[in-house]
């Protein structure tokens, strides 16, 4: 069989984390042929966890990683870099899971421990990696009720928070937008860009990584798999997929997967002025207490400058591709969002507005599994990247190199993914919703 790419990798807007950091490692772009006993497609937070894996288990394993794009100028560097622990169902009303939430959790922190020690290991900026933790924010009463159900389902798990009243919540972010807010401590906040690149280039010691190296299709040839570029090819034994949406772009998991975009926009970097009229801590992170509400980030200079970072919007797209109206849209959202926040800003610029893509199923598995004998993917994070993603990984490359492992035995255990309902109506519908989500979501 031949698993050829319908459609190669596409991004809306700038990839603003990037930007901000100035030039980073450049990788080749790969133009000959070569063989290699793992190849891994996609530099992301799955391909890179996948990388560096497997050269734990078999360090002198010859890998070779195929990225589309650049590193982290795709996906991995279009998050709002929350790096989350504990229970974060965006299809529920306060986040609280329906499964093992325990479990789940301690798999997490095992994701966080991982990328913790590479930042470690590769000598990444702290900025880049800090745990921080994060707070729900509550806008309305009933956001604040949300948050309050979320402490409780926290409560019941073990797990601790600290109540932020209103009054804490300006002293933290400046903005007396919020009601209350809910502080959880084991996230950690990443500078995406910086952490992508550092993981890349700490690897790159041991692993071939070549970027604007998009993989056009790839097949069987004898007890090996051929993967065809425009400039050259890998011949591996073993593939591991870790490109999230796109698998359904090889022919793999066709009319299963939710092809969703949010959107974000980073503000102009604030002047000393703006920062003393904003007041507040320099670096925090706020997740809104209706999954459907307005994510907010401060970051400062050590995270590529003084600026805040606003995220809400979302669309299903199944051509993996947004449209202008969509763009526009997001950017008006964000204008009002930031307006109502912070007002003390009025004027304030949007310098960058990008769309950034998830994949969700309609029953929240992942698709972690071995698609034909020797290819492995790691995809399908269900709008929780940098850990699901970094989790994914570390399963494909347990499954690659026969190991198992309680991450292992945890995917293996989700069931199917669960179809989609035929188009065009699950496109019209799961927009309409998400409407619908927004609206109820309100100044949340």
């Amino acid at each position: 069989m031949i698993y050829t790419a319908r459609r190669l990798p596409r991004h809306r807007g700038p990839a603003a984390w990037a930007d901000i950091l100035g030039p980073g490692p450049a990788f080749p772009r790969i133009d000959s042929n070569i063989a290699a006993d793992v190849a891994i497609v996609g530099a992301g937070f799955a391909g890179l966890s996948a990388t560096r894996r497997v050269l734990q288990i078999w360090p002198q394993a010859r890998v070779v990683v195929l990225e589309a794009w650049r590193v982290a100028d795709g996906a991995a560097g279009r998050n709002s870099g929350f790096m989350i622990d504990l229970p974060h169902d965006l299809a529920s009303e306060d986040y609280a899971g329906a499964g093992d939430d325990q479990r789940l959790t301690r798999l997490n922190r095992q994701a966080i421990a991982f990328a913790g020690a590479a930042a470690a290991d590769y000598g990444i900026a702290p900025d880049y990696f800090d745990p921080a933790g994060k707070v729900n924010g509550a806008a309305t009463e009933a956001g604040d009720g949300h948050n309050r159900s979320y402490s409780r389902h926290l409560g019941n798990l073990g797990e601790p928070s600290e109540w932020l009243d209103a009054q804490a919540m300006t002293e933290l972010t400046g903005s007396r937008h919020y009601l209350s807010g809910l502080y959880t401590p084991g996230t950690v906040m990443l500078q995406p860009a910086g952490y992508i690149r550092g993981l890349a280039a700490g690897l790159a010691v041991q692993a071939d990584i070549f970027e604007h190296s998009p993989v056009l299709n790839f097949r069987r040839v004898g007890g090996d798999w051929m993967l065809r570029t425009p400039k050259g090819q890998v011949t591996a034994n073993r593939v591991i997929l870790g490109v999230n949406g796109h698998l359904e772009s090889f022919g793999v998991a066709k009319g299963r997967l939710v092809q969703l975009f949010l959107f974000a926009s980073m503000s102009e970097e604030l002047s000393p002025e703006a920062r003393t009229a904003l007041g507040g801590a320099p670096r925090w992170g706020v997740t809104p207490s209706d999954p459907m509400g307005t994510t907010v980030r401060r970051i400062d200079a050590g995270q590529g400058g003084h600026r805040i970072v606003t995220r809400n919007c979302a669309v299903v797209r199944p051509g993996l591709q947004p449209t202008d109206r969509d763009m526009v849209r997001a950017a008006r959202s964000h204008a009002r969002a930031f307006a109502r926040r912070f007002p003390q800003l009025t004027g304030m610029r949007q310098a960058q507005v990008w769309g950034g893509h998830l994949c969700l199923s309609l029953n929240g598995v992942a698709h972690s599994r071995e698609i034909e004998e020797g290819v492995f993917s790691a995809c399908v994070q269900n709008g929780l990247g940098t850990t699901r993603g970094t989790l994914t990984g570390i399963a494909a490359a347990d499954r690659c190199c026969g190991q198992v492992s309680e991450i292992t035995s945890y995917f293996d255990a989700e069931s199917d993914l669960k179809p989609l309902p035929p188009k065009p109506f699950s496109t019209f519908g799961a927009n309409a919703y998400l409407r619908w989500k927004e609206w109820r979501a309100g100044v949340e």
